[in-house]
């Protein structure tokens, strides 16, 4: 038996074990003690590289090696090739942190994820967990909104809304019972960025609700993800139990008198209960139907109290803000863009994955420096931004920096950072007319124009590509549909659906058999 023991790192994460890495861990225990190697396996969250999945990392003097995609058959290889002192072989990628990938990032939500074990408390604190939480508790209320206020942190699901304002509104509101909801029922296409902080970091998490509850008064949280993220709820249900034992979470937070508990709720299973008050109604055991607003949750929120309702990632970037100040926070990105976004790269590119960045880079940056172009090796013709109520971006849009005000300059939105790349085989009128239908599919149906409008979208489209002599009469029916689903829908569902629609036909007019006059005009 070797006399120093060698740690190996295989990733947990739900990608990652799709493709596998189960049974790679197992490989490698068992060649090992074959060996009489002297190694422990880690199973840490993934580093978002997810092409080379499973990645597996060795621990060596120089820093951690990277070998992917790593699958059973290459375990013995891999040993015979002395990966174990970072031995060259075909799966060698080099150093993880020096990899471009990883090296042009700017990764503080995402600091420790792939790092660390996801349930060992250790490894949390020693990469800096807790820290913020533990400024929270020494310092007032009012000063922890204020933190969040000068950071510029804004809502990273769709609205962009600032974070402190809304957590303000709800530290005034009246009332000793309050709540703090975080939204996980991550549905969006393209998207897996609340996926992998829940099962990479699930602390970070906790931690970023803590302080919330901590902020605005509420001593109950409630985390509502998405029913299809099983490994996710494991994990999360796991780490609150732990941080609660180890008094992070319960009746005296680190003996502080202060108290905060934290439950998982398993979400319905439908798109709309993504949306705020659809959600807020599911988690008080309702059909998820959009609620009216006013009033806003903030200050009728859960079972009418006021409440704070975030996402995965405002709430994972809490820590950071408290633990080194709003300004350094607000040092990244642009405009009122401010801090960073974890942009996750999909659809038809060579190296899909999860990078974070301030704000400020561009699509293209992301399409081809860490994306690597298409993986059919055609040229890239369209992206969609933002989940499939995001609008699809021609080549002459690329250049426009990821900043919230700059995308709704062109009738786009960058949402939960979510893109999905197209080559130029794809027919833009069929992905116009998906749009339109999963409005249809999804809507909780209260509203007449998210409803109704949807469905005869999918029939106006149907009849523009279908019958060439009634496509001007047609066109100018679907863009009257579309302002009536946008001006009268309750909420985004409806409201965003005409985005993809309208840029598809605005920038695409060929795939609707238009030519460029006819499809812009109004």
């Amino acid at each position: 038996m070797s006399a120093s023991l060698i740690t190996i790192y295989v990733p947990r994460d739900a990608a990652a074990l799709a493709v596998g890495a189960d049974a790679v861990a197992a490989a490698v225990a068992q060649e090992a003690a074959r060996l009489g190697q002297a190694v422990r396996i880690v199973r840490n969250g993934s580093r978002g590289m997810l092409w080379l999945e499973p990645l597996v990392e060795v621990a060596t003097p120089a820093g951690r090696v990277a070998y992917g995609p790593v699958s059973v058959a290459d375990v013995p290889q891999l040993f015979a090739a002395n990966w174990l002192a970072g031995g060259e072989h075909l799966l060698r990628q080099g150093i993880t942190d020096e990899l471009p990938w990883m090296r042009e990032q700017q990764r503080l939500t995402f600091a420790r994820i792939g790092i660390t074990d996801p349930l060992s408390l250790d490894d949390y604190a020693a990469h800096g967990g807790w820290r913020g939480l533990q400024r929270a508790l020494d310092i007032p209320p009012q000063a922890v909104v204020d933190e969040i206020k000068t950071s510029g942190l804004r809502g990273r699901g769709g609205a962009a809304f600032p974070t402190g304002i809304k957590w303000q509104t709800v530290l005034d509101a009246p009332g000793n019972e309050k709540y703090v909801a975080c939204n996980a029922d991550e549905g969006d296409s393209g998207t897996f960025s609340d996926r992998m902080v829940m099962e990479g970091d699930p602390y970070m998490l906790i931690e970023g609700m803590t302080i919330a509850g901590l902020a605005v008064g509420a001593t109950q949280g409630y985390l509502y993800v998405r029913s299809e993220y099983p490994h996710a709820i494991a994990t999360l249900e796991a780490a609150i139990e732990l941080a609660a034992n180890a008094g992070w979470l319960g009746e005296n937070i680190q003996g502080s008198g202060r108290r905060f508990h934290l439950e998982v709720r398993k979400a319905a299973g439908a798109y709309i209960c993504g949306e705020e008050t659809s959600m807020l109604e599911s988690l008080e055991g309702k059909r998820g139907l959009v609620r009216f607003k006013p009033p806003l949750p903030a200050l009728e929120g859960l079972f009418g109290k006021p409440t704070v309702v975030n996402n995965v990632i405002s709430l994972a970037a809490v820590p950071y803000i408290l633990a080194e100040g709003g300004e350094a926070y607000a040092s990244y990105g642009m405009g009122r863009s401010l801090g960073t976004l974890p942009f996750q790269l999909a659809g038809n590119l060579r190296r899909g994955g999860l990078v974070e960045r301030a704000f400020g880079l561009t699509l293209r940056e992301l399409l081809y420096d860490f994306g690597g172009g298409s993986a059919s090796g055609r040229p890239l013709r369209a992206v969609q931004v933002g989940g499939p109520l995001g609008a699809y971006l021609p080549e002459s849009q690329w250049d426009i920096p990821l900043d919230y005000e700059a995308y709704a300059g062109v009738s786009a939105m960058i949402g939960h950072g979510g893109l999905v790349a197209f080559d130029d085989t794809v027919d833009m009128a069929a992905m116009a007319r998906y749009a339109m239908e999963f409005c249809a599919i999804e809507s909780c149906g209260k509203c007449t124009p998210c409803r109704i409008g949807s469905t005869r979208g999918v029939e106006v489209i149907d009849r523009i590509v279908q019958q060439p002599h009634k496509r001007e009469h047609e066109v100018v029916l679907l863009r009257d549909l579309c302002d009536t689903m946008v001006a009268g829908s309750l909420c985004a569902l409806g409201g965003m659906a005409p985005y993809p629609v309208l840029s598809a036909l605005e920038h695409f007019p060929e795939d609707f058999g238009l030519t460029p006059p006819l499809a812009s005009a109004g």
